[in-house]
């Protein structure tokens, strides 16, 4: 007993240890960190990864249709009766055994060129596949800023709001001496509770909105739920932006190198090669054919081995196929290519409008934001010797406790604007690097 006893507690130190030493270790995540693991692990980049490997299956299985297919077979029947001898071709009365072995294969010589297109079609797709993981992984990127940053901005969020718990639970205790001392009526004391109570409610609430970004973060990961991250704090001075071109050179650089402009392009191309390959069905198309076999019938006395000899055949063939009417449907393929070409130009229309859109809304919110910051910050700093103005008047009771909680949540609202104007500096900022073909990195 004693022995099981001392088993007992030894695994339970250590697993008490593993546990302290799995919490000591939360890591520390980098935006860098987050943007390459995300690349490498995240579902919908893994996903366009998979497309592009059907793509490139794809172009392999059209290359290899120009070459010749080759099919054997093997047939064993028994007929009884009058009945053609499937050997000899005789016309028996007999039950009959036969054998037919055989090897056969054809390939297509020419096909209105649409074998030739299609290949051409499938590398293209290949290259627009590969585009299109580009998109998904800008994508990721993008989110994982964002949510990033919204991470560090709740974050910060709870500083601010356990400081202000502080102050008015400090508050508390003067209000109640004050009380106490029957210099402030019940309802100043009350006051005081209730915005102590508020500032707790508001330390919770930051708390929980932290975690919930802390889960977003680790599901654009792909982290497994019990997993324990943090995210690297900023330094305090974060530079304003420095906006060296305008909006519009921005633009013109986006387009040189995002992906979904290429892949925009690559898709007008694939539906030309539609039409070129639906405009080859008006074409005829020339076939090669052969075949080698030979076979065994028992109505003949010669032996197996002479019989197969002897039958013994080999044929070769031509064959060409003219279209002449197929109830329009060729005419139809070409006339829904042709629209399908109208609707990739369109798309790309579209796609180059959303850049610009997405490009300018950057810049406009960024030199917002730099004023916001400018502004906010000057607001905060007032705001805070308002704050520090008051509390000693309070203390000197000068001052009542509905007057000093106004003057607070002004210094809380203040912290959290120059808090919001800090991080959205910082995304937009971010976001014009990424447009400028820049990497992002804080």
């Amino acid at each position: 007993m004693k022995l099981y006893l001392i088993i007992a507690s030894f695994l339970f130190m250590q697993i008490s240890f593993a546990q302290e030493v799995s919490t000591s270790k939360t890591k520390v995540w980098s935006l860098e960190d987050c943007i390459s693991y995300a690349i490498e692990n995240n579902i919908t980049v893994k996903d366009a990864t998979l497309n592009k490997n059907i793509a490139e299956v794809n172009y392999s299985k059209a290359k290899s249709s120009r070459l010749p297919n080759l099919f054997g077979s093997a047939s064993q029947s028994f007929s009884s009766g009058n009945t053609i001898d499937p050997i000899t071709s005789d016309y028996v009365s007999d039950q009959i055994h036969s054998t037919n072995v055989g090897i056969n294969s054809s390939m297509t010589l020419f096909q209105g060129n649409q074998i030739s297109n299609q290949i051409e079609q499938n590398k293209i797709l290949v290259e627009q596949s590969i585009f299109q993981e580009e998109v998904e992984k800008n994508n990721i990127v993008l989110t994982i800023l964002e949510t990033y940053l919204n991470t560090l901005y709740s974050k910060e969020s709870i500083t601010i709001a356990e400081n202000n718990l502080e102050a008015s639970e400090k508050e508390v205790l003067r209000a109640k001496a004050r009380l106490d001392a029957e210099t402030i009526a019940l309802s100043d004391y009350t006051e005081a509770q209730s915005q102590a109570a508020t500032n707790k409610y508001n330390v919770i609430a930051a708390k929980n909105n932290y975690q919930q970004y802390i889960i977003e973060l680790k599901q654009l990961l792909e982290l497994q739920p019990f997993e324990d991250i943090e995210v690297e704090t900023l330094s305090e001075n974060q530079d304003l932006i420095n906006l060296e071109l305008n909006k519009t050179q921005i633009y013109n650089k986006s387009l040189t190198f995002l992906p979904e402009i290429e892949a925009s392009n690559l898709n007008i191309a694939v539906n030309q090669k539609e039409l070129e390959i639906a405009k080859g069905g008006f074409l005829p198309t020339l076939s090669l054919s052969g075949s080698i076999g030979s076979g065994y019938t028992s109505v003949d006395d010669s032996t197996f081995s002479d019989q197969f000899d002897v039958n013994f055949n080999q044929k070769l063939g031509l064959s060409l196929s003219i279209p002449i009417f197929n109830r329009n449907q060729t005419k139809a393929a070409v006339q829904n290519a042709t629209i399908n070409i109208e609707k990739a130009e369109i798309q790309k229309q579209t796609t180059t409008k959303e850049v610009y859109k997405k490009v300018e809304t950057a810049y406009q919110n960024a030199l917002s934001a730099q004023e916001q910051v400018i502004a906010s910050e000057a607001s905060k700093t007032a705001a805070e010797q308002s704050y520090k103005l008051a509390q000693k008047k309070y203390e000197l009771g000068a001052l009542s406790t509905i007057d000093l909680v106004i003057s607070q949540n002004t210094f809380t609202n203040a912290q959290q604007n120059y808090l919001q104007a800090k991080y959205l500096n910082i995304l937009y900022h971010q976001l014009l690097q990424f447009y400028q073909g820049n990497d992002i990195k804080l």
